[in-house]
C-alpha cells in the first residue's frame, strides 16, 4: 500500500463511527493472570522507549494504521461481525502488558471475553476537521503505554465506506496491515451474503515472541552475533548508524518534530526496468540500498555507508498469514564505490554475509554488550527499506480501494525511508526531522533516486546491447 499519514490518505466527510474493545472486555482483563510468554525484544524495546521518552517530558505517537474504503453505505452489524471476527484471528490484538516494578508481564484474553463497543460519534462536514479529530483519538487510543492500544473506525457515506484501524506497534508490522483490506474485507462481504468463511490456522504472534525470545536468551556475549554487532557499532564512533547526511540537528538538542515526505517515484515500466537490471545482483532491494550508498557518499561525503536492513523474521509457514511485529535488522557497510555496479555488488555480498544476524533481535545484542542505549528517540537508528508489496492478496486493487498504510508523524531525530513497490510503480515515504537542512537534503536524495532508477537500460536496450555469436 502506499504509505502515509492521516492527513493525505483521502479522508472525506461523513458520519464516524468507532469500535473499542467493551466493558466487559477491559474489566476481564484486568484480572487475567500473567501469561506466562513473554514479550518479544522487539516489542519489550518499543514500550520501554515510550515510556523513557514519556519520563523526559514529551509524548511521542507512535501508532500505525491502515485505511481503506468499503463500496456504498456500509451495514454495521455486518463491519462489527468482521472486525471482531478478524481480531479474534490474530491473537496478539487481545494480549496486552503489565508492568510489575521494572519487569514486564503479558495477559491474553480468551476468545469468548472479545467485544467491541460501537458508537456512533457524529457527522462531520468538513474532512480538516475530521483529519484532526481521528489523529488526536488514535494518540490516545493506541498509544504504547496504554491498554486497549488499538481502535476502529468508519466513515459513512452514501457512496461509499473509510475504514481506518490504529494499533500500537507492538501490534502489527507493515505486511500485517497490508494484508488488512483484503482480509476484513472478505469477512464484511461474508456477512453481507451469509456466506462462512473458510477458516484457516493462522500462527499466534504471541507463541512466536515466545520461541524467539527462547532462541534469543540462549546465547552470551561471546556469541558470533554479538561479535560482529560489537565490531559494527565501534566502527559506528559507538552507537548505531544515523543518515549520514546533514540534517540541521544541534548535538544536545531536543527531540525536533518531523515531516513526512511521500510521493510516486517512478511508474510501473520504470519500476520493472530497475529490477531487470538489479536481478542479477540481488534485486530491486539491493538496487535501491546500493544507490542509496551512491547518492548519500555524493550529499556527506562519508567514505562508508553504515546502516541496518531491516528484514522479515516470518521464517516458518505458520507466520505467513500472522498479525504480528516479524522484523529483525542485519548491519551493512558499503564503501564510497565508483559506480552502481561497483555498489550493488558489494551490497549483495554484505547482505548475504549478514542477514543471519536479523534472527538475533538487537535489542537482545544491546543488552549483552552492556553499552548504554537508554533511547531518547522514538528510532533507534535511521533505516532505508524496500519491500515488493504486489505479493499481497488484495494489492491488484488497492488504488480502486483507497488503500493505505498509515504513519504518524510527531518526534524524533532520524530518518525513515520505505520504497514499496506496487502495481503502478515505486511509492517512496520519508519521515525526517522537520528542519530547512533535513528538507533540502531529503529532497536532494529523492531526486538523485529517481535519476539513478530512471538511467538503468531498459531491458530490451539490455538485451540489444549483448554481443552475438556466429
Amino acid at each position: 500500500m502506499r504509505i502515509t499519514d492521516i492527513q493525505r490518505c483521502e479522508v472525506r466527510p461523513g458520519r464516524l463511527v468507532e469500535w473499542t474493545f467493551g466493558p466487559a472486555t477491559v474489566a476481564a482483563a484486568a484480572v487475567l493472570p500473567p501469561d506466562p510468554r513473554p514479550p518479544a525484544y522487539i516489542q519489550e524495546s518499543h514500550i520501554r522507549t515510550a515510556r523513557s521518552v514519556r519520563e523526559d517530558g514529551l509524548f511521542v505517537p507512535t501508532w500505525i494504521g491502515a485505511a481503506f474504503d468499503l463500496p456504498g453505505h456500509a451495514e454495521l452489524a455486518a463491519l462489527e461481525r468482521a472486525l471482531r471476527g478478524w481480531t479474534l484471528r490474530h491473537e496478539t490484538l487481545r494480549s496486552g502488558f503489565r508492568w510489575a516494578g521494572d519487569d514486564m508481564h503479558r495477559f491474553t484474553l480468551d476468545e469468548d471475553d472479545v467485544s467491541l463497543r460501537r458508537e456512533v460519534v457524529g457527522d462531520f462536514t468538513d474532512a480538516d476537521t475530521l483529519v484532526r479529530y481521528l489523529q488526536d483519538r488514535f494518540d490516545v487510543a493506541a498509544d504504547a503505554l496504554g491498554w486497549p492500544n488499538l481502535i476502529y473506525a468508519a466513515v459513512l457515506r452514501e457512496d461509499s465506506t473509510s475504514v481506518y484501524l490504529a494499533f500500537d506497534h507492538t501490534n502489527v508490522d507493515a505486511y500485517s496491515l497490508q494484508r488488512i483490506p483484503d482480509e476484513i474485507g472478505e469477512l464484511y462481504r461474508a456477512g453481507l451474503t451469509g456466506r462462512s468463511v473458510a477458516d484457516h490456522a493462522v500462527g499466534s504472534y504471541v507463541d512466536f515472541c515466545e520461541q524467539e525470545r527462547a532462541n534469543a536468551d540462549g546465547i552470551d556475549d561471546t556469541h558470533t552475533i554479538v561479535d560482529r554487532w560489537r565490531e559494527f557499532i565501534a566502527r559506528c564512533d559507538g552507537k548505531l548508524p544515523d543518515f549520514p547526511v546533514d540534517l540541521g540537528l544541534r548535538p544536545g538538542g531536543t527531540l525536533p518534530a518531523q515531516q513526512l515526505l511521500r510521493e510516486p517515484l517512478v511508474d510501473a515500466d520504470a519500476a520493472a526496468a530497475f529490477e531487470a537490471y538489479c536481478r542479477p545482483h540481488g534485486g530491486s532491494m539491493v538496487g535501491v540500498l546500493a544507490a542509496t550508498s551512491l547518492i548519500v557518499h555524493q550529499l556527506g561525503g562519508q567514505p562508508v555507508y553504515r546502516t541496518v536492513v531491516p528484514f522479515h523474521t516470518r521464517v516458518k509457514s505458520a507466520w505467513s498469514d500472522s498479525v504480528g511485529w516479524y522484523v529483525g535488522g542485519a548491519p551493512i557497510e558499503v564503501p564510497a564505490a565508483r559506480d552502481f555496479d561497483t555498489a550493488l555488488a558489494t551490497v549483495r555480498a554484505e547482505l548475504q554475509a549478514n542477514r543471519s544476524l536479523a534472527r538475533i533481535p538487537l535489542a537482545r545484542v544491546l543488552r549483552l554488550l552492556g553499552a548504554d542505549f537508554r533511547p531518547t528517540s522514538p528510532d533507534l537508528y535511521s533505516i532505508v527499506s524496500y519491500v515488493d508489496a504486489r505479493v499481497v492478496p488484495g494489492a491488484d486493487r488497492w488504488t480502486e480501494q483507497k488503500a493505505y498504510a498509515l504513519i504518524r508523524v510527531s518526534y524524533g531525530d532520524q530518518v525513515c525511508v520505505w520504497v514499496n513497490r506496487l502495481y503502478e510503480g515505486l511509492w517512496l515515504a520519508c519521515r525526517y526531522p522537520d528542519t530547512d537542512v533535513a528538507y533540502k537534503n531529503l529532497r536532494r536524495y529523492i531526486e538523485a533516486l529517481r535519476d539513478l532508477v530512471l538511467s538503468v537500460p531498459a531491458p530490451d536496450r539490455m538485451r540489444a546491447a549483448q554481443p552475438t555469436c556466429s
